[in-house]
């Protein structure tokens, strides 16, 4: 006990003695870092608490300004390259420019890209129906020259989707034909004075199969045509019958 009283004794006097002596508190901004833990509480206890955080909020403002101001790694334009520290490990990957975030745009959902009109893009991308057309006949050369084998079925197989391909394009653009042409009557029909007819899906699609047995009966393959039919419709009929056990 006297060694401790000895030990708090000139710690606690000086800001016993620096209080007494009417100074501005300056003997009080002593560094703590030096003193003891009951140097600190013996401290504490006789300056009070509120002056005790002052003085220890005092000294580490002290220390922390004694050393070199840490430059943060900021930059005065945003498209100029981070300057990192020397310290710290660069990583293998890091971003210097900011790029920006490509985003998909899909043209047939957008409307950036308008509205689809069959009869504006037939007219725009007419030009595809010639390389078809050369593309069709640079096959059937192919075909000639290979006439077995896998090369052969091959060729074969994308003449017959070609073929497939040009077929579904004729009746696309004859429906489109027979939707003008009302389109059409149905103006001439208004600018006389009637009032308009709007046909309904179903007899739009009558007026669609009219129209293609016209063109199959003009050009002689009604015939086949109505025997297909019939031979698919027979098997559709042949699933839906009871099976034979015997």
């Amino acid at each position: 006990m006297p060694r401790a009283r000895s030990r708090a004794g000139p710690a606690a006097g000086s800001p016993r003695g620096a209080g007494e002596g009417g100074d501005d508190g300056g003997g009080l901004r002593k560094d703590t870092s030096n003193m003891s833990f009951e140097e600190l509480l013996e401290l504490q206890s006789q300056v009070g608490t509120k002056t005790y955080k002052q003085l220890v909020a005092g000294s580490s403002t002290k220390k922390q300004g004694s050393r070199p101001a840490v430059q943060n790694a900021c930059v005065a334009d945003k498209h100029r390259p981070l300057e990192m520290s020397a310290k710290v490990r660069v990583p293998f990957l890091r971003q210097v420019v900011p790029i920006s975030k490509k985003v998909a745009r899909d043209p047939r959902f957008d409307d950036l890209s308008g509205e689809y009109k069959p009869e504006v893009f037939d007219k725009t991308y007419q030009f595809l129906n010639d390389i078809r057309a050369k593309e069709k006949q640079l096959v059937k050369k192919q075909l000639k020259k290979h006439r077995s084998g896998e090369k052969h079925e091959q060729l074969q197989q994308l003449l017959q989707r070609m073929e497939q391909q040009e077929m579904a394009q004729q009746e696309r653009k004859r429906q489109q034909e027979l939707r003008l042409a009302l389109k059409q009557e149905r103006r001439a029909q208004a600018q006389q004075g009637h009032r308009p007819y709007f046909l309904k899906k179903s007899e739009q699609r009558q007026l669609v199969l009219a129209e293609k047995f016209k063109e199959l009966k003009r050009s002689k393959k009604l015939d086949s045509f109505l025997s297909r039919k019939r031979r698919r419709n027979a098997g559709k009929d042949r699933r839906h019958l009871p099976l034979n056990k015997d």
